[in-house]
């Protein structure tokens, strides 16, 4: 077993539900501590070289999480608010890539019919047009990092995990 680090206090943890166990324990090992490390690092790397692989479309990933936000979107647009909650970025982060995007011909703001005080963001052609180039080869890039270096039981188990960690930030009230 690996050597036990005092790094949390879980007061008024709930004991039942998944991870359950984890919860209820007040110190991590170094092992788990390790895995954490993994985790940030394996993340970290992988936005990197996919990021890197947007570039060569002209697309940063801030880009293209926008312009795929924007193109799920009722009628190709969404007010300016919503689209940073659904992205959870600040709106001053959002006001400036919008910025960026908007002189660049990737999407148009416009005042809120609705509501004077807002803004909606609506997808360009241009920009429908640069996500749809984009797309295909970030869907293979995903694949070739993400998706071949795993197995179907793999991916099984990731996505319990997955859902273990949504749930427990739930329960915890941390959306």
């Amino acid at each position: 077993m690996g050597k036990l680090i005092d790094v949390s206090t879980t007061e008024g943890a709930s004991s039942d539900g998944p991870g359950a166990g984890a919860a209820v324990r007040r110190r991590m090992t170094s092992a788990e501590l390790a895995t954490w490390r993994s985790l940030l690092d394996t993340t970290a790397e992988l936005r990197r070289v996919l990021g890197a692989e947007l570039q060569e479309a002209s697309l940063s990933p801030a880009d293209y999480q926008v312009l795929l936000a924007l193109s799920e979107a009722n009628g190709k647009r969404m007010r300016s608010s919503e689209l940073a909650r659904t992205i959870d970025w600040e709106r001053s982060r959002l006001s400036h890539q919008l910025g960026r995007m908007e002189r660049r011909g990737l999407i148009r703001r416009e005042d809120c019919a609705a509501d004077s005080r807002g803004a909606e963001v609506t997808l360009t052609a241009e920009g429908a047009q640069v996500f749809r180039r984009a797309t295909a080869p970030h869907m293979r890039s995903i694949k070739r990092h993400f998706a071949d270096a795993l197995t179907p039981d793999q991916f099984a188990a990731l996505r319990g995990i997955l859902r273990s960690l949504q749930h427990h930030r739930i329960e915890d009230g941390r959306t």
